[in-house]
């Protein structure tokens, strides 16, 4: 029987902040040429306040500690920057092993975010050179990422099987899980990453919850007992 492996991206296969880290070395050193600030002082007052504050208005802090005013143009071109840089990421070597022990099975990568950066960091990653498929999700509208059931069920109809023969591996139980579970398909949560505190509904759990993405292949033949992997 033929299994399919989907896998989320971010904080799944690889630490979502690398990704972070390098677009804010771009814009640091974007900035550092135009208001003569040492790009290294940017960096850090960025990545302080990101883990201070989260996410949402790091460029918008950035600017006015050093120019005083917000900038609106300036802060577009930040943004551009950020989202446009060519990322300084790689895949862990435990993902690598995964992928490369599942590899005779039809894998795939569904994640949700802009486009362009999913793609940026999808080409960074290497990742199609492991998967039939990585999809950017807003790729045919932002209401076709998750929890949204649109691309698993194109998947299914691509690979010709049933809900039951595909899961989907992620790590974030407030969108990942909910739209496919109550469909039949398969679910395991990667407790890592932003989200690994977090204490979802019944609903929105995955079937299984993992501590590492080491333990996938395992957690595979408890889903599938007649699953295979490339070291059986």
């Amino acid at each position: 029987m033929k299994y399919v492996i989907v896998f989320d991206m971010d904080d799944t296969l690889y630490d979502e902040l690398t990704y972070v880290q390098s677009g804010f070395q771009d814009v640091a050193e974007y900035l550092a040429n135009l208001i003569s600030i040492d790009k290294d002082e940017l960096y850090s007052f960025m990545w302080e306040r990101l883990l201070q504050y989260g996410r949402g208005r790091i460029f918008n802090d950035v600017l006015l500690r050093y120019l005083g005013t917000m900038d609106i143009d300036l802060l577009i071109k930040c943004i551009d920057v950020y989202r446009n840089h060519e990322p300084s990421i790689q895949l862990p070597q435990q993902s690598i092993r995964v992928l490369e022990e599942l590899k005779n099975n039809p894998l795939y990568i569904v994640t949700d975010g802009d486009i362009g950066v999913q793609e940026n960091k999808i080409k960074a990653l290497n990742l199609k050179a492991y998967v039939k498929d990585a999809i950017a999700s807003y790729k045919k509208g932002v209401d076709k990422g998750k929890p949204s059931p649109y691309w698993f069920n194109y998947i299914a109809q691509v690979e010709r099987v049933k809900p039951q023969q595909i899961v989907y591996i992620g790590d974030n139980a407030n969108k990942d899980f909910v739209g496919i579970n109550q469909l039949g398909f398969r679910t395991i949560r990667v407790k890592q990453g932003q989200y690994v505190n977090e204490v979802p509904s019944i609903q929105h759990e995955a079937e299984f919850v993992i501590e590492t993405i080491d333990e996938v292949p395992d957690t595979l033949k408890k889903i599938w007992p007649r699953f295979i992997t490339e070291g059986d």
